[in-house]
């Protein structure tokens, strides 16, 4: 309900009318709603790890990595949209940047998430300079950029509520990596 609107919209009477539970109930498992949206960070991690183990896993090339990584978002945004009718873009920034001024908790999880993503993202900056198909010395700095560029995109996505950066999301980030092109041989 948070992701689909606005953490601001959505009352924890709201969240329990929808959940079919009394606020006590809600209060038993939770202190408040900060703590109940940390908790939705995590386990809507806990659902997107397996994935991203799948998409990342260095038995892959650095290049198919990529590919899917790219197809797996175009897929994802596309499915959210075409069930709520609208772009919902990433939870962990939407909510991030609604709250991190305002609540700790929930900026701590936000970045604490794009921490983990950022692992991702820098195994395949390095694999793709150890191939030699981009240029960098510091792997690190290149995944921060890939990782702002899709969050990005993501959000524009949202406000715009348009599907078409995110149908492009692949062309930017090789863009952005300066991914060499690969010739193949000739006989």
């Amino acid at each position: 309900m948070i992701w689909e609107s606005s953490y601001g919209s959505v009352s924890v009477e709201d969240i329990c009318t929808k959940a079919g539970v009394n606020k006590g109930s809600f209060y038993y498992a939770f202190k408040s709603k900060s703590d109940l949206a940390v908790a939705a960070f995590e386990r809507h991690w806990e659902i997107k790890r397996p994935l991203m183990d799948r998409v990342f896993s260095a038995q892959i090339p650095p290049l198919e990595r990529l590919d899917k990584y790219c197809e797996a978002i175009i897929a994802d945004q596309k499915e959210k949209y075409d069930s709520f009718g609208k772009m919902l873009g990433c939870p962990f920034c939407s909510i991030g940047c609604e709250l991190s001024t305002q609540d700790e908790n929930i900026r701590l999880k936000a970045e604490q998430i794009a921490e983990r993503m950022l692992k991702y993202f820098e195994s395949l900056v390095r694999d793709l300079a150890g191939e030699g198909l981009i240029e960098s010395r510091n792997h690190r700095e290149l995944a921060e950029e890939v990782g702002a560029y899709v969050t990005g995109v993501l959000m524009q996505a949202k406000i715009e509520n348009s599907f078409k950066h995110v149908e492009r999301i692949k062309h930017g980030v090789v863009r952005l990596l300066g991914i060499k092109q690969v010739v193949a041989a000739t006989s």
